[in-house]
Order: structure tokens, then C-alpha cells, then sequence
């Protein structure tokens, strides 16, 4: 999806109801009646158009991207050549110019390929893996996580059981929230429930997507491509691409 499905000649406001259903101001170039499909933004082709050469037969025959979580740690085992890798503690093999603080822990299975970051006290916890120029910053904490090429996740972050995209990025002390509070399985809320049968699942973040300082990304949550949440934001359920989000369930299309 691209962002011009949100066009305006104005920042325009769209809210969307319990049943995921864009209401839009007036001065909106978006049709209050209109049901945009949530169902479909989930989708992994409508999330990511840039996936890692390494991961494309993880994701090949799948529809949305949380069916590749329960994959990762065997495909890191077994699905990635370890060509121009180095195991430099066991189960973890990283390429040779990445940066690796002292301080920091990883533990395999985990790959880190070329211009990756990790700095002081990161904790890599497994089934990890590190895309090219990704940065994994201090006292950031992975866990059966993809961050794709270029991504961000530089202070005080939990990413768990979460997916994301090409240069997406996390502002300090955003976290994914991957497990709910009584811990039944996960549903993504789009305008329909779809039930994931996972008991564990973060957030998947499209490519591009921005996440403000503080945010909490509720069990499920999806954002789309670009979108950019602001500061403080507690979000739930699908976040359409080219967006900003100032609050829960209120976007407001990017120009």
C-alpha cells in the first residue's frame, strides 16, 4: 500500500470506531462512508516491500507476517548461509565490520550482518536477526525478533516476538508489549478479529514506520508503512500506512 491512498490537501483527520471503521473531518478528501480494509493492510505485502534476501523463503508462502515468529529459530539455524559470517560466541555469527559493544550479550540462534550496531549493554536473548546497518542501542533487549535493514531500535527498547520493516525505527523507551495480561492468545484487531493462535506477539512495524519515545505497542499491534506514531502513544490494533497517530484510533494523513 502506498501512502497516496491518504491523500489531501490538508492534514485530515481520521478516527476510527470499535468495529475499525475511518471516520474522517469534514474538510477530508476520505469519505466518511468508506470501510477501508484493515484485514488487507496486514498483509506482508502491503507491510513490506524491501525484505532481506536472507529471510525470503521464511516468509515465502505466508499471507500475514506473524506466521513466520514460531520459524525464526529454526530457519536462523538452518535456512541462512553462513558465508562471509563469523561465529563469534555460540549460536550467534555476525559479519565482519559489525560493531558489538563489549558489554553487550547475544545469544543464539542470532545473525547480524554487515554495518549492524550493537551497543553498550544490549542484550540480543535468541532467534534474533540483525539486518544490514540495523542499530540495536543500550540496554535494548531482542527477543525471536526480525529487524530488517536499516532499522532502529537505539535506547531503552523490548522488541519481542515483533517484526520490523526496512528503516523502521523506535523511539527511546518505546516498547512492544507481546503477551496479554491473562495471557490468552493474540488477535490483531483489524475490521475483523483475526486470530493469530499465538500466546506471544509483539508488533509488526511496516517499512518506514516511526515510533515516538515512550510508546507502548500493545499485544498485536500493526503499523503500516511510514506511519509515525507520536510520543506516549498506547497503540492497539492496525495502524494504516502514511499516517500519524496522536492518539489511540485518531490518524491524521501524512502530506
Amino acid at each position: 500500500m502506498n501512502n497516496s491512498q491518504f491523500k489531501s490537501n490538508s492534514h485530515s483527520e481520521f478516527k476510527a470506531s470499535s468495529n475499525s471503521e475511518l471516520k474522517a473531518s469534514p474538510n477530508s478528501d476520505f469519505k466518511a462512508s468508506s470501510q477501508f480494509d484493515f484485514a488487507d493492510a496486514v498483509k506482508i505485502e502491503r507491510l513490506f516491500e524491501n525484505i532481506p534476501v536472507e529471510l525470503a523463503n521464511l516468509f515465502k508462502g505466508h499471507v500475514y507476517p506473524w506466521e513466520v515468529l514460531p520459524e525464526i529459530g529454526e530457519y536462523l539455524l538452518s535456512g541462512i548461509s553462513r558465508e562471509g559470517l563469523t561465529e563469534i560466541s555460540e549460536g550467534v555469527f555476525a559479519a565482519p565490520d559489525v560493531k558489538i559493544a563489549k558489554s553487550a550479550e547475544l545469544q543464539g540462534p542470532a545473525i547480524i550482518l554487515s554495518g549492524a550496531e550493537i551497543r553498550h549493554g544490549a542484550f540480543i536473548r535468541g532467534k534474533a536477526f540483525i539486518g544490514r546497518d540495523a542499530v540495536i542501542g543500550n540496554s535494548c533487549e531482542i527477543k525471536n525478533s526480525l529487524i530488517f535493514d536499516g532499522a532502529q531500535v537505539p535506547h531503552y527498547n523490548y522488541v519481542g516476538d515483533s517484526i520490523l520493516g526496512t528503516k523502521a525505527h523506535m523511539g527511546a523507551g518505546s516498547i512492544t508489549s507481546n503477551l496479554k495480561s491473562l495471557g490468552a492468545t493474540v488477535s490483531v484487531h483489524a475490521n475483523r478479529e483475526i486470530e493469530t493462535g499465538l500466546r506471544k506477539l509483539g508488533a509488526i512495524l511496516g517499512d518506514g514506520a516511526d515510533v515516538g519515545a515512550g510508546c507502548v505497542l500493545n499485544p498485536g499491534t500493526v503499523i503500516g508503512q511510514g506511519s509515525v506514531i507520536y510520543p506516549l502513544t498506547s497503540v492497539r490494533g492496525v495502524v494504516p500506512s502514511g499516517v500519524i497517530v496522536k492518539r489511540q484510533n485518531e490518524f491524521t494523513a501524512k502530506i
